[in-house]
């Protein structure tokens, strides 16, 4: 085929390395000259392989294992929450309800609602640390063999995959 210096708007250059149309679907002929149609895949198959693997993962959280990791986010989440939130409306209601208290100096120009504030950024830290440790200790492990397990499981789906 012959180069172009300017673009032809009726005619498809192959000589352009960009410009992959045969590998895409689009450009080929259908024997009479003109291109083919791009025929999508039926409806019915793309909608009854996502109900098939809507099933896998409903499968999935209906199982012990997935039952047993929610569990254990649940009882770490839930009194974490509970406490920080307690200790965060503390520190409020004290600062707005006993502000004498907590204008005492503890040491030199530090007072305890600094010391307050401070230890808010600490939980902070410290609950986001224990929080990692928890789920590293008793959730990771858990939750990739159930990923992995529902990637097999949608791949058989799917029809083998890789």
């Amino acid at each position: 085929m012959e180069k172009h210096d300017g673009p032809d708007p009726g005619q498809v250059r192959i000589d352009d390395p960009w410009y992959d149309a045969l590998a895409s679907g689009w450009g080929e002929l259908d024997g009479t000259g003109a291109p083919a149609p791009v025929v999508p895949p039926a409806r019915g198959e793309r909608e009854d392989l996502s109900a098939r693997a809507a099933d896998v993962y409903l499968e999935v959280q209906r199982s012990a294992a997935f039952q047993e990791v929610r569990s254990r986010y649940r009882r770490f989440v839930f009194p974490a929450v509970a406490v920080f939130f307690a200790w965060y409306v503390a520190y409020v209601v004290t600062a707005t309800t006993a502000p004498a208290f907590m204008a005492r100096p503890v040491v030199g120009a530090v007072n305890v609602a600094m010391v307050a504030g401070l230890g808010q950024f600490l939980t902070t830290f410290l609950f986001t640390w224990a929080y990692a440790r928890h789920a590293r200790l008793r959730r990771d492990r858990a939750a990739l063999d159930l990923r992995w397990d529902t990637q097999e499981l949608t791949r058989s789906v799917a029809g083998g995959g890789r």
